[in-house]
Order: structure tokens, then sequence, then C-alpha cells
């Protein structure tokens, strides 16, 4: 048996699921609202109230400004990134850039780091484990896409911290749905998993051996092509429709833009089991004559498919490059499994069926996973007895920055972790005493278009005429992906080295006053339930009392006794809607006590006249 539980999370850009291993069966936990998945959106409202999940999907139009969804896009990115850009110019929150280059998000004019809106997203799949186990929850594994940066990795692991979980380790999700495929089924196959999400797109070629060895032959994506796009193409298509017939820019409410948001998402799924669909928003906005605009549109699903035709094509492009990475023909593939909801999207099913020359496997839920790999794996790492291995890839290249501002890799993209490697390389300028290692990420062969990880000065070289200094490079990375690097002078021994951390743009007092705030809300939250419940069970008793009083005053009001009883009832009643309305937990408690009394004094009045 496993020593303590560890839940899976697929922490997604959509949505967001929840996972354990329970009695050696990994099963997907369902939330309150019997859902098994759950929206990956957060709010503030007006009264300064946190809101997660579908909670804050229901009011989001309402209040467009403080609802973020999609926060994944912006997670361990820099602001004046392409793809932040890219992500703030249609979204109806609004951000503005952090201290340390990074995004923050303004609700209700409190600024919120991605990490800390993430930890919120996180926090919610914890509680709804601890609510079906019945126990606290403090280890998870988590998942991100393959193609995430360590920067990228690194503010999810943060965001893990804040939300008051251990995060024992970051899986990809392509390799945490290969593992809910291969899971005890004893199998030997190369399969590969299309995972074409909400905001983002893997694709992951495995070898999976009958020995319960899951190995990553080749890894590669996009992370920022996903469902997401898809419903921009189609909010586009209707705020250009709209313009032309009104020549009002729909783009430029956001309430407006919320509502389209939400159409196009509708439109979208619907459009995977119709042929066609209508968008139909009454009242959508108000002209300068103060006359209300209505947009009703009919969408098609070829009208779709020409939508994101260029989409499609990329994901299967990526497909191409990583089959070739991974020196694999098709046909050399047994198995393409789908993930991801976009998925769902019949021309995509079409395209990758093509590519492949396969039908796709239904041997996975496309939603869930992901989620259900992640628990298998959290699963094997405390139970000793499970015999799995897991041989992932570095998603990106890993080097130095040479003379000339070139990228010189010394770890390839798609090596086998963990791993080490070494070059030696000599000193670029005549009596050089000291060398700058900058230590990259990426596949760029110009250093400067790739992402920066970390960097460190070897000092005390010889002097020497240039080139006459041998510097010897070691990269290594473990299990867990941390990167160290090290540089030797092979002249005198001079050694330095440093461990590279990637970074969220967080320092470490930010993270400990988040997870401070996080705990504060969480406690809140717990006491606030309670006092819902408490609420609930005393409104049913009132209800219920209500109902049979006009029954009881008819048998018991002929004696003093019987009235003085009706008359304590109503007293009863009284104070517990008082305590209703005040929302006293400590008052609702003693009252439902009372409650609790009448009641049964009632039913047994009224028994006994049957």
């Amino acid at each position: 048996m496993a020593s303590e539980k560890v839940i899976g999370i697929d922490l997604g850009t959509t949505n967001s699921c929840v996972a354990i291993v329970e009695n050696g069966t990994p099963t997907v936990i369902p939330n309150r609202g019997g859902y098994k998945t759950t929206p990956s959106m957060v709010a503030v409202t007006e009264a300064g109230k946190r809101l997660v999940g579908h909670i804050a999907k229901r009011q989001a139009i309402t209040n467009a400004e403080n609802t973020v969804y999609a926060a994944k896009r912006l997670i361990g990115r820099k602001w004046h990134s392409a793809q932040v850009r890219n992500a703030i110019a249609t979204s109806s929150y609004r951000t503005v850039e952090g201290p340390h280059n990074d995004v923050r998000i303004v609700l209700r004019e409190k600024e919120y780091s991605v990490p800390e809106i993430s930890a919120m997203v996180l926090q919610e799949m914890r509680v709804i484990a601890e609510d079906y186990l019945g126990e606290p929850i403090a280890k998870a594994v988590v998942t991100v896409p393959a193609y995430f940066n360590d920067n990228q990795r690194q503010a999810t692991r943060d965001a893990g911290e804040i939300a008051g979980l251990e995060v024992i380790r970051i899986i990809n999700e392509p390799t945490a749905a290969a593992l809910s495929y291969g899971y005890g089924r004893n199998l030997e196959k190369t399969v590969a998993v299309y995972d074409f999400g909400g905001g983002t797109f893997d694709i992951s070629i495995l070898e999976i051996g009958q020995n319960g060895v899951f190995k990553v032959i080749a890894t590669a994506g996009d992370t920022f092509l996903g469902g997401e796009d898809i419903d921009a193409r189609v909010i586009d298509w209707l705020v250009q429709e709209f313009k032309k017939e009104h020549g009002i820019d729909l783009r430029q409410d956001r309430m407006a833009l919320q509502r389209l948001k939400d159409a196009a998402e509708k439109a979208k799924c619907e459009l995977s089991s119709v042929r066609e669909t209508e968008v139909n928003l009454p009242f959508i906005i108000s002209s300068g004559r103060n006359e209300a605009l209505h947009l009703q549109k009919v969408i098609t699903r070829p009208l779709l498919e020409q939508l994101s035709t260029d989409l499609v094509e990329r994901t299967i492009d990526i497909c191409r490059q990583t089959l070739a990475d991974a020196e694999l023909h098709t046909d050399e593939i047994e198995e393409v499994l789908l993930v991801g909801g976009m998925t769902r999207m019949p021309r995509i099913h079409l395209a990758v069926a093509e590519f492949f020359r396969r039908e796709p496997s239904k041997g996975v839920h496309p939603d869930e996973c992901v989620a259900l790999g992640a628990s298998i794996q959290g699963y094997a790492l405390v139970d000793e007895s499970q015999e799995m291995v897991l041989l992932d890839v570095t998603p990106h290249a890993l080097g130095i920055v040479t003379q000339g501002g070139y990228f010189e890799v010394l770890i390839p993209q798609n090596t086998t972790v963990p791993t080490h490697r070494q070059k030696i390389f000599t000193t670029s300028r005549e009596n050089q005493t000291a060398v700058k290692i900058l230590v990259m990420q990426g596949e760029h062969e110009l250093a400067e278009q790739n992402e920066l990880l970390g960097e460190f000065v070897l000092t005390g070289l010889r002097r020497a005429p240039k080139g006459q200094v041998e510097i010897e490079v070691t990269f290594e990375i473990n299990a867990d992906g941390i990167v160290s690097v090290r540089a030797k002078d092979l002249d005198t021994g001079l050694e330095q080295s440093i461990q590279v951390t990637a970074t969220s743009g967080l320092t470490r007092d930010e993270i400990s006053n988040m997870m401070r705030n996080a705990g504060d809300h969480l406690l809140e939250r717990r006491s606030s339930e309670e006092v819902e419940v408490a609420k609930q069970e005393a409104e049913r008793l009132i209800g219920e009392i209500e109902r049979l009083f006009p029954q009881v005053e008819q048998i018991v009001a002929q004696s003093d006794f019987g009235r003085e009883a009706i008359e304590k009832a109503r007293a009863v009643v009284d104070r517990a809607k008082i305590a209703v309305e005040k929302r006293d937990l400590a008052s609702l408690k003693e009252q439902i006590e009372g409650l609790a009394r009448t009641q049964r004094m009632f039913k047994g009045v009224v028994a006994k006249t049957l």
C-alpha cells in the first residue's frame, strides 16, 4: 500500500482535473457539482469574494473585467514577449508589468501574479480531493505542456507551493496521457500522443515496454496554439461581420467581448456534432442613438474549418518534424492517442488520421487521461512496490552563448534525462582572466532568441594569448529536470558552478506572503462552507416545521399546554431565522438542535393522529 496519498492534477488552460489512485485503480475525482473537470477560471466579486471554477464562469459576462481565464498562457512568460502581447490584446481583464518583468493581473485594483492565479485553481483541485477523501492532502504531481521551458515549469511549481501543495514531480501532459493508456496493460507499443488543448499543442512519441518502462523518444509543440486561438478566429469573424453591418467594433466593450468569447466557444463545441449553429446575442451593444443592437449569425462547420485551417496544419507540421527527429515513419507508429478537448473537432480527427494513416485510438478520455496519468506517477513515486519507469526527454536544447552571440548546444533537444554532457571551449581574448558563462535554453542558433536560464563567472584564469586557455563546460540534468552547469579551467583546475534555478518572476518573500494569503483564504472558505452547510440544514428544518404548523395547531390548539408548545415552537423558528440571516455558526448550531427537537415533536403529534 502507498504510504501517503498523492493527487495528480492536470492544470489546464480551459479546464482542470484532479485524480488519485485508490486500491490500485486511477480515479478522477468529481467536484461538488458532480463534474469531472472544473473551469480554470478565477474571479473577484464587488464584495471582494474570490470565486473559482464553475461559479466564476457563471458570472464572467457580468463581471468580465475581474474574471481571469487562460492564465496558463501567461505563466512563466516575460511581460514584453510576443505571446503576452497577443494574449492581453484579446483578454477582458487588465494586466500590468510586474516588478520582475513578469505579468501581473489586476482584479478589483489588486495586482496578482500569474502563479498566484494558477494557485487558486490548484487549491480548488486540492479542496475537491480533500472533500472526496475526507483527509488533508499535501503532495501532488502536476502536469505541464511538454514544450514548456524551465521558467514556465518553475512558475507552475511555485503555483503548487502557494496552494499549499508539495509538487513532488512535474510531468509532461502527453507522457501522463501515455501512462494512463498503458498502465497495468502489459503493452509493448510505439505510440504517438497528439495533445491539442485549450491553450497549448504537444506531440510526443513514446515506446511503452512490457516491463512498465515508458520511454519518450521525441517531443515538440507550441505553447501558444490551442482552442483559444480557434475561438479567437470565430470572435474575429463575428466582430468583422457586425462591424460591416453596424460600423461598431465590439472589441471596445469588455462585456460584449466576454459574451462573444462565450458564444464562440459554445459554437465551436456544438459544431463537433452538428453541421451548423446559430450565434444569437440580443442587446449586445447600444448604438450612438441609444438603440439596442443584436448579433445574430449562423456559423457552419465548413466556415469554422476554413477559419482554423492554418492552425490545424501547424499541428501537423510539428508532428511531421517530431517524427523526423525521432527517425521514425508513420507506419512505425502503432497507436495514436488523442488528448485535449480540441481533438473532438471532426477536422482535427480527420487531419490526424490522414497524417498517421490510421484511425486514432479510443483508449483514453481526452479530458481525464492527463490527470489520471499524473496520479499514476504520484502513486509510483510513493509506493516502492510499483515497478514503473518513466524516461522523459528534455524538450528544449540546452547550451551556452559563444562569441558573436551564437548558441552552442551541449544537450540537444529530445535527450533522455537524467544526462550529462561536456565540451571544451577556449578563451576569445588576449590575456583574458575571467569568462562569463550564459546558460540558455531553446532551438534558435542566435542566443538572444532563446531563454536565459542563468549565468556565472569563472575568474582567476592565467593570462595567455587568445585561444590558449581551455575551459571545460559540463551540463547535467537530474531526474527532476534540475540543470547544473560547471566550468573548469583545465590548466589550473579552477572551477565554478551554478545550479540553474529557473525563475517564475517571484521572490521567496513574495511566495511566502502568497502562501499565507492562500492559507487564510482556505480557512475562511472552510469556515464559510461550514456556515453554508449549517444554514442549509436550518432552512430545511424551518421549512419542514412551517409545513407541519397548520396540522399541529389544529390537533393541539384546544389545550393550554398545546397553545404554549405552539408559541415556543414559533419562538424557536424566529430565533433560527435570525441566526440564518446573521450567518453566525455558533448560533446556527444551537438553533439547529432546537429546530430538530421541535421537528421531532411535530412529527410525533401528527403521527399519533394518523
